[in-house]
């Protein structure tokens, strides 16, 4: 039922193309994408997003960002955005997409469903929100591969 899903962020560059390997080595016969709702376009992934990824075995190199558009949106069956507010981005965007719209980190704890953005901020930070993003990923993978 949910096998197209875009994975959104601000940028980009940091957190939905982390989410967005994460959920395609976790989902292999998915297909996954990411888009952003202030896209940096044309940019490759952070290279802080980049060189923490790599630690964990996961290559963010080919990622390009791209801006997400109303007909990106229809292209995919579920879009998972990291915080409360990029619902309403994403539905400013593509009013037809609340409906399928939900948090990357829903089913983490109460409190801990935002995953805040890293950009340019230490690299600890981006190690959290690497942490935060893989939790995510493994719970998400979980609830497709039943559905």
């Amino acid at each position: 039922m949910f096998n197209k899903v875009l994975v959104v962020c601000v940028g980009n560059i940091c957190r939905s193309p982390t989410g967005e390997y994460l959920l395609k080595q976790r989902l292999p016969k998915h297909e996954i994408a990411s888009a952003g709702v202030g896209a940096l376009v044309d940019k490759p992934a952070d290279p802080q997003a980049q060189a923490v990824a790599q630690q964990h075995g996961v290559d963010l190199s080919p990622h390009i960002a791209r801006q997400l558009t109303p007909e990106i949106a229809a292209q995919y069956d579920l879009i998972l955005v990291m915080e409360q507010g990029h619902i309403d981005a994403v539905s400013k965007i593509s009013p037809s997409a609340r409906s399928k719209t939900m948090l990357f980190g829903q089913w983490l704890p109460q409190g801990r469903r935002d995953i805040a953005d890293p950009y340019r901020q230490s690299d600890e930070m981006f190690q959290i929100v690497y942490t935060q993003l893989k939790q995510a990923a493994d719970l998400w993978a979980e609830k497709l591969k039943q559905a």
